[in-house]
């Protein structure tokens, strides 16, 4: 009997282990897709509100992962960098 319970514990713990395993990349995921949503609306406002001063940023995959990683220092690192450039 106290076999059983012992490889019931067992059986648990390496389902939580396997679960973490698998939970962890997936949450990840949602988190960088969710933060380039983000980041790509800033940049998208940048532009919007910069034509008015005849400034851009390029919106390609590279500066919606920079926006989506930093967020607003990502953004305001891509407007320096454009800065820089002109």
């Amino acid at each position: 009997m106290l076999n059983v319970i012992i490889a019931a514990l067992f059986l648990l713990i390496i389902l939580y282990i396997v679960a973490q395993v698998f939970i962890k990349p997936v949450k990840l995921l949602w988190k960088l897709a969710i933060n380039s949503a983000v980041g790509l609306v800033l940049l998208l406002l940048v532009n919007y509100l910069g034509a008015f001063f005849d400034f851009s940023l390029p919106v390609n995959i590279i500066s919606v992962l920079i926006a989506g990683f930093l967020g607003i220092p990502g953004v305001l690192l891509l407007i320096c960098l454009q800065l820089l450039m002109l």
